[in-house]
């Protein structure tokens, strides 16, 4: 086989990498790109470091390691349970505040969980007006059907049976029974 004459490459054929002065100005087809693009990876960059950063502060994706060397156990978040349950079972009781066009109201939230799942609600209204009984009465009779069977986890209901400020007292007690029902790292 042979190899075809080797050529002479000119300045503008050059594959060695040309570099301008730093006070140059940029210039030439393709420079508005090219700062476009480093552009956007630094800022993927830092967005991607800001992220992990945040990841290991918050504690929420936190895993325990078994120290039997159990893989199963080994992916369990910190502070869980047997079977990686997080909640405790049992049933919790809070109460919830929110505020409604007339001040703040409160609403008491009983929830029962077995396994991390919410299996039995009791909602009990403590309205302070006519108005608010009418809307944390509603609440009351809708909330079972939306929330029985999910994950405490996952519980976050935005509008139950027509009233959607209720759903903002029963939020913060179900954001208290998480705290309490956690199991506590050792």
């Amino acid at each position: 086989m042979t190899r075809p004459p080797s050529t002479a490459l000119g300045p503008a054929a050059s594959s060695a990498p040309q570099s301008t002065p730093p006070s140059a100005p940029h210039s030439g087809p393709g420079s508005h790109r090219h700062r476009r693009a480093l552009t956007m990876l630094a800022t993927v960059s830092m967005l991607g470091a800001a992220g992990c950063a945040g990841a290991s502060a918050d504690g929420d994706a936190a895993t325990t390691e078994a120290p039997s060397g159990d893989p199963a156990a080994a992916e369990q978040p910190a502070g869980a349970g047997p079977d990686g349950q997080v909640y405790q079972d049992g049933e919790y009781s809070e109460t919830g505040s929110y505020q409604s066009p007339a001040g703040p109201e409160e609403i008491g939230v009983t929830l029962t969980l077995e396994t991390d799942v919410v299996t039995a609600v009791e909602v009990e209204p403590m309205p302070d007006n006519p108005t608010t009984t009418v809307y944390q009465e509603r609440f009351a009779g809708g909330i079972s059907e939306a929330i029985v069977g999910r994950r405490l986890d996952e519980l976050s209901v935005d509008k139950v049976a027509g009233s959607s400020l209720t759903s903002g007292g029963f939020n913060d007690a179900a954001d208290k029974i998480r705290s309490e029902a956690r199991f506590q790292s050792p």
